[in-house]
C-alpha cells in the first residue's frame, strides 16, 4: 500500500503513542528522506516510495522499543553544536552543559591553555570548550577506540583544529603539573540502580554509566590523577550524581584540592562540584 507523508506520520503516530509520538515521527520521517522536517510538513500528499517507506517503519518500530532517538537519528544537539552519536557513546545530555559553563569561566579566552576532557565520548565537553576558547589546546582522552573515532568525526566535521583525542585509562599517560583544567563527566551510577533499566540508559554503554556498587569508583580513581596532572591554580571539574555532593567534596580533599564548590542544575539539583589546586 503507497501511503503519502500524513498517512505515514499518522500510522507511526498511534504507535509511538505518547506527547511526542507526533514529533519524533516528523523527525524520524525527515531522516529517511535526508530533509528537513519542514518539508515533511509542508508536503503532506507527497507519496514515500517504497524503500523509504519500509526504512520509516523499521525506525518507528525501534522508536517503540525504546531505542533512543539519538541513535536512531544518528546524532544529538550540545552546546548548540551538532554531534554524531552512536551506540558507543553516551547521548549527551543538557545537564552537562552546566560543566562547560562552570569551565569557561576558568578558561580566559585570551590565554593559551591546555584542557582535558576525561572519558570524552562522543567528544561533546571537549569540543564545547574547543569552540569557545580557540586558543586553547583540548585533549579528550577515552578508553574506547570506536568513542574515539566518533569524537574525532565530531571535531574533523566542526573544524576544530585545536582538538585532539587520545586512546587512554583515564589519565595515566599524561605528566604531572602539564594541565590548567580537567573537566569530566565520569560513570557515576551505582550497578543496581533500577534507572539503567529505564528509557536511554538502558540502551546506551554500560561502561560510560556505572561505576561499581556506588557510583563512585571512576571518581576515586580520576580525582587523584587530575590533582596530580594539573598545575598549581589548576581547576577540576565533575560532574555527578545529585546524591553524591558530599562524597565528590571528600575525594576532592583528600586529593589535595581546595576551593571546593558546588553547582546546580537548572532543576535544582546538585550537579557539578569544581575545585582548585593550591
Amino acid at each position: 500500500m503507497r501511503l503519502d507523508y500524513r498517512q505515514a506520520l499518522e500510522r507511526a503516530r498511534t504507535r509511538l503513542g505518547g506527547p511526542q509520538g507526533r514529533l519524533e515521527a516528523e523527525l524520524l520521517l525527515a531522516h529517511v528522506l535526508q530533509r528537513p522536517r519542514s518539508h515533511v510538513l509542508a508536503w503532506p500528499e507527497a507519496v514515500l516510495d517504497g524503500e523509504a517507506a519500509a526504512r520509516f517503519e523499521r525506525l518507528v518500530e525501534r522508536r517503540a522499543a525504546g531505542v533512543p532517538m539519538a541513535y536512531l537519528l544518528g546524532e544529538r544537539e550540545f552546546w548548540s553544536l551538532r554531534l554524531e552519536v552512536t551506540p558507543d557513546t553516551l547521548i549527551p545530555r543538557p545537564e552537562t552543559e552546566l560543566l562547560v559553563e562552570r569551565a569557561l569561566v576558568h578558561l580566559p579566552a585570551d590565554h593559551d591553555l591546555r584542557v582535558v576532557d576525561a572519558g570524552t565520548g562522543s567528544g561533546a565537553i571537549a569540543l564545547a570548550l574547543a569552540h569557545e576558547r580557540p586558543r586553547a589546546f583540548v585533549l579528550g582522552v577515552d578508553r574506547c577506540p570506536r568513542a574515539l573515532a566518533v569524537a574525532a568525526r565530531n571535531r574533523d566535521r566542526l573544524g576544530l583544529v585545536n582538538a585532539r583525542f587520545l586512546q587512554g585509562d583515564w589519565l595515566t599517560a599524561l605528566r604531572p603539573e602539564c594541565l590548567d583544567l580537567v573537566a569530566a563527566n565520569p560513570p557515576y551510577v551505582a550497578a543496581r540502580d533500577p534507572h539503567l533499566t529505564q528509557g536511554d540508559p538502558a540502551w546506551e554503554p554500560r561502561s560510560a554509566l556505572v561505576a561499581g556498587d556506588d557510583g563512585l569508583a571512576a571518581l576515586r580513581r580520576l580525582l587523584p590523577q587530575a590533582a596530580a596532572c594539573l598545575r598549581p591554580g589548576g581547576w577540576l571539574l565533575v560532574e555527578h550524581g545529585w546524591d553524591q555532593a558530599a562524597a565528590v567534596a571528600e575525594l576532592l580533599h583528600r586529593a589535595g584540592l581546595g576551593c571546593v564548590r558546588l553547582h546546580h542544575d537548572l532543576a535544582g539539583r546538585p550537579r557539578v562540584t569544581e575545585a582548585r589546586r593550591p
